[in-house]
């Protein structure tokens, strides 16, 4: 029999609360028409014409209990109303499914049948141009998550102790296929790395939080529930089934659809994609935590994929170790770190430390030359007047003033990392108790620290200095005379790596992003 659609209500259109009961569109079944049917682990999809019609199956999967009739509407209900949201016209409503004697006996969504050659998963496959229309899902995103409801209790989703309680429910969640399906010691670097990132970022949690960024959003975006037509984006099956899946850091939501896309081989179109969703939502967050939340939507389906190969599904097991690897290089990528970039004036450290910052998208340059004057109340971009010039042990060189500036230099770097950013510090870190103030700030933060000392002969830091004094443009006062005087006096540091920069740039960068990886 043809569908029949009940009388419209007098309630105008447009989405719905979560949480609301949706009646605007009710349509009544005599019974399901004849199509194609697919099945998934808890519904039945039937594809008849330009309809599909999904009914839940009456399962209790642990996770989800759709045993009674009532429990069955509720899904319907919720799934309608949530997924109007994004796809307000393809989620045309319930249908109340009537046995010969009109008895309704169960309900189905009813849904507009989309072309499966414009999902966004066979666009990627095929190899065809996704760029406009990843410019457009990320403003259509962007413009729902600011839509999207939030609470004091959502925003809770956003705290470390939540973050790393859904960590280590993954990670406990693959435990049986440890040392077997998984490698065991991807899986423990899995653990280590992803708790140290949330132990040492706590006020960059709590700033997502205070600023919104906790919603209740989409909660599964992945490319094979995305439909890329002429007048827009269709974004389809966010979870209705459980609120506590779908809330979270809107970034998480986000990351979802970018590790999708990178494990479809679609990086750079992943990243491109990140960069449009932060242009259209004004977002300012580190890159490290895109890297953790796309680790954990990866080790999130590399758990669903052990379990699938357990229950026989002959691809799961090598889609597990793919996305279990995907997850620990963006946990990698992802590490905070605290470099110095130390040296004798002239050897160049500025100049490298300067180009790392550049080379590293997002990474926090801090120099001890800049802070020193600006505590000074000096201009930054020129020489220190005569009276300030006066040696390495007097004016804003004196030791206390030296020490000052070590120490905001390190206050600043510790904002920064706790903030998820990784620092360079560009000072001579010459001595030994300042390096071991920045190892304990490197400590306390949970960041790696990286030490690398340039070198160079004599006659080339003469030269450096001279040409420096000569453009009267740097915020560095030293003469080869404080090179000397310093050079007497260093600490050993047998912790550095050593960076010669008589070389080219490009070749001294080399070996310090070498160090750095």
């Amino acid at each position: 029999m043809r569908p029949r659609a009940a009388p419209a209500t007098a309630r105008p259109p447009g989405p719905v609360a979560p949480g609301e009961r949706d009646t605007r569109e009710r349509w009544t079944l005599d019974a399901v028409p004849p199509g194609e049917t697919v099945e998934t682990h808890s519904a039945t999809l039937t594809f008849a014409g330009d309809r599909v019609y999904k009914a839940k199956k009456p399962l209790d999967l642990g996770f989800l209990d759709y045993r009674t009739r009532e429990a069955r509407l509720a899904a319907c209900e919720a799934e309608v109303a949530l997924n109007r949201r994004l796809a307000p016209d393809v989620y045309l409503g319930v249908a109340d499914l009537r046995d010969a004697t009109g008895q309704v006996v169960d309900h189905l969504v009813v849904m507009r049948r989309m072309p499966p050659h414009r999902r966004l998963s066979t666009l990627v496959r095929r190899g065809q141009p996704v760029t406009e229309q990843l410019r457009a899902i990320a403003r259509r995103l962007a413009v729902f998550h600011a839509a999207c409801e939030t609470s004091p209790a959502i925003a809770a989703a956003g705290g470390p102790e939540t973050l790393a309680g859904l960590w280590r429910e993954g990670v406990d969640g693959v435990a049986p296929f440890r040392d077997g399906l998984l490698d065991g010691a991807v899986v423990a670097e899995i653990d280590r790395l992803s708790a140290r990132y949330l132990a040492g970022r706590a006020p960059l949690l709590a700033a997502r939080i205070q600023a919104g960024r906790i919603r209740d959003g989409h909660g599964d975006l992945l490319a094979d529930d995305i439909f890329c037509l002429d007048d827009g984006p269709r974004i389809l099956d966010c979870l209705e089934f459980d609120q506590r899946l779908r809330v979270g850091d809107v970034l998480g939501d986000v990351a979802f659809l970018a590790m999708d896309l990178e494990r479809l081989g679609a990086r750079e179109e992943a990243e491109a994609f990140l960069r449009w969703y932060r242009e259209f939502s004004a977002e300012t967050h580190p890159q490290s935590l895109e890297h953790l939340y796309i680790a954990y939507r990866a080790f999130v389906r590399a758990k669903v994929s052990c379990l699938r190969s357990a229950q026989g599904d002959g691809d799961a097991a090598d889609l597990a170790r793919r996305l279990a690897a995907l997850t620990l290089d963006h946990l990698r990528r992802g590490r905070v770190r605290l470099v110095l970039v130390g040296g004798l004036p002239g050897t160049g450290k500025s100049t490298l430390a300067s180009y790392l910052a550049g080379a590293q998208d997002g990474w926090t340059l801090l120099r001890s030359d800049v802070v020193r004057k600006e505590l000074a109340g000096l201009p930054t971009g020129a020489p220190a007047p005569p009276e300030h010039q006066v040696g390495i042990d007097a004016g804003i060189y004196a030791p206390a003033a030296t020490e000052a500036a070590y120490a905001e230099l390190l206050r600043r770097a510790g904002h920064a990392l706790a903030h998820g950013d990784s620092v360079l510090l560009d000072a001579s870190w010459s001595t030994a108790p300042a390096r071991a103030a920045a190892a304990r700030l490197a400590t306390a933060a949970h960041a790696d620290l990286v030490e690398l000392r340039c070198v160079t002969a004599p006659e080339v830091a003469a030269a450096r200095i001279a040409r420096r004094a000569a453009a009267g443009t740097d915020a560095s006062d030293a003469t080869m005379a404080v090179h000397t005087a310093m050079a007497a006096r260093a600490d050993p540091w047998p912790t550095a790596t050593v960076i010669h920069t008589a070389v080219p740039l490009t070749e001294s960068a080399a070996a310090a992003r070498r160090r750095l990886r």
